[in-house]
């Protein structure tokens, strides 16, 4: 059945779709993994590979969803009736379903320092002991979960417009006001020049082979590519929008977020002489520590994790939304319905991962907590898989005439982009997700 629901705009659709490609990925790994793989010739290849693997594909999903306007698995199915491509949808929705699961775990731990900044009650903590305490808390970190889900739940209920669409007009702004707050004070801080010549003057010889894998990676997984989730969002899309200015709108504010974490964040490190290299904990037991030694500290470290709340609750609307349209087939009248349902369930699925760094912490999958098990699932097998069967299945399925015309080709300039774009889909792409994946899997 066609969506029933549209945006209201293009710009609502463009802060949605942003929305859900700047969460996790753009605030919370983008900086360690720079921080941990050469600084600012990682992210000149990040940008690279960006406009190389991610636009691409970005704007495959986009054609899916727009043409057919249908949420992922009926797109597939009405564009390969008769075939097992519908697959591709349902391994996205599947993917999401888990994926929310442990990412609303991370969503709860950013709730509970929230609480705890807001009542006062970081100060004077050790913070690495602090961080093990929230996640270690069975009550403190399933309540906490269940409330970002209830968030989460209540917005995709509201509806596309209602809600998604009227969240992240809010949210999105919010987002971009609050990183440049906290850039000027990290800007103006001792020493953050250093910070800054970190980030963005490439050292090339810091690169290894290792770290061009992370910004291929990183590329494409931070614009929500590989989850049939743009295909969603874009079947809500009307047929007189231009895909490609959409694409690049929402790639350069992804990209404008990726520089405003690298500039809020580096600066401060580098003007307390700390290393940029404290992996997953950076957010979380660095920061704090940052902030700690600066006017209004603890005002900013509020601002900070308020902005990660945002970007975590935007990306979350779109995982729950590809799975409640697909089961609700763009009936508005059974998506409240389906909203909660989905969401309860994925609440419930998430548990093991809430109490993976407590009382379960002794459970593994193949040596893994239950947390770090989902995640591996998700990120270095689902997602590189899904990706590359969108890159197959565009050139592969969709006639050329018909690419042409959803993109709006009609000068000679816009031919050879479009060749351009072929290519780097059908071959360069992937190919690239190829040695991602087996790079991931610790094959190469």
């Amino acid at each position: 059945m066609k969506q029933s629901e549209q945006w209201t705009t293009r710009l609502g659709f463009i802060l949605a779709a942003a929305g859900s490609a700047i969460g996790l990925g753009a605030i919370w790994k983008f900086p360690y993994v720079v921080g941990t793989s050469g600084g600012g010739a990682f992210f000149l290849l990040f940008l690279l590979f960006t406009l190389a693997i991610g636009l691409p594909l970005l704007l495959g999903e986009f054609i899916i969803g727009r043409s057919t306007q249908r949420e992922a698995v009926s797109a597939y199915r009405m564009i390969a009736p008769g075939t097992a491509w519908h697959w591709i949808g349902r391994l996205g929705v599947c993917t999401c379903f888990l994926l929310l699961s442990f990412y609303s775990v991370v969503g709860g731990w950013i709730l509970s320092y929230i609480f705890l900044g807001a009542s006062g009650q970081m100060k004077g903590q050790p913070y690495d002991q602090l961080f093990g305490n929230v996640i270690a808390n069975p009550l403190g970190a399933v309540g906490a979960q269940l409330l970002f889900m209830l968030i989460t739940i209540w917005v995709v209920a509201r509806g596309v417009q209602a809600g998604i669409e009227a969240a992240n007009k809010y949210l999105m702004p919010a987002l971009f006001l609050l990183f440049l707050v906290l850039m000027v004070r990290s800007l103006t801080l001792d020493g953050a020049l250093q910070g800054v010549s970190f980030f963005l003057m490439p050292d090339f010889s810091k690169l290894t082979g290792e770290s061009i894998l992370y910004a291929m990676g990183q590329s494409f997984f931070s614009l929500s590519v590989g989850v049939s989730v743009m295909v969603t969002y874009s079947s809500y899309l009307g047929k007189q929008e231009n895909l490609v200015r959409s694409a690049g709108s929402i790639v350069g504010l992804n990209l404008l977020v990726s520089l405003f974490a690298g500039l809020a964040i580096f600066p401060a490190v580098f003007s307390l002489g700390l290393e940029p290299t404290a992996g997953p904990g950076l957010l979380f037991i660095m920061l704090p520590s940052v902030f700690e030694h600066i006017p209004f500290g603890s005002l900013f470290l509020l601002v900070f994790m308020v902005l990660f709340l945002f970007a975590t609750l935007t990306s979350a609307f779109s995982m729950l939304e590809i799975i409640v349209a697909s089961l609700s087939k763009g009936e508005a009248r059974r998506r409240k319905r389906y909203s909660w349902i989905v969401g309860l369930l994925i609440f419930l699925l998430g548990i093991p991962s809430a109490l993976s760094f407590g009382v379960w912490s002794e459970v593994t999958i193949l040596g893994k907590s239950v947390f770090d098990a989902a995640d591996f699932l998700v990120s270095n097998i689902l997602m590189p898989v899904g990706a590359f069967l969108i890159a197959v299945f565009v050139p592969l399925r969709l006639k050329r005439e018909m690419l042409m015309r959803e993109l709006q080709v009609s000068t000679n300039w816009g031919r050879r982009a479009f060749a351009v774009w072929l290519l780097l889909l059908r071959y360069v792409a992937p190919f690239a997700i190829i040695i991602v994946f087996i790079s991931s899997l610790g094959l190469l």
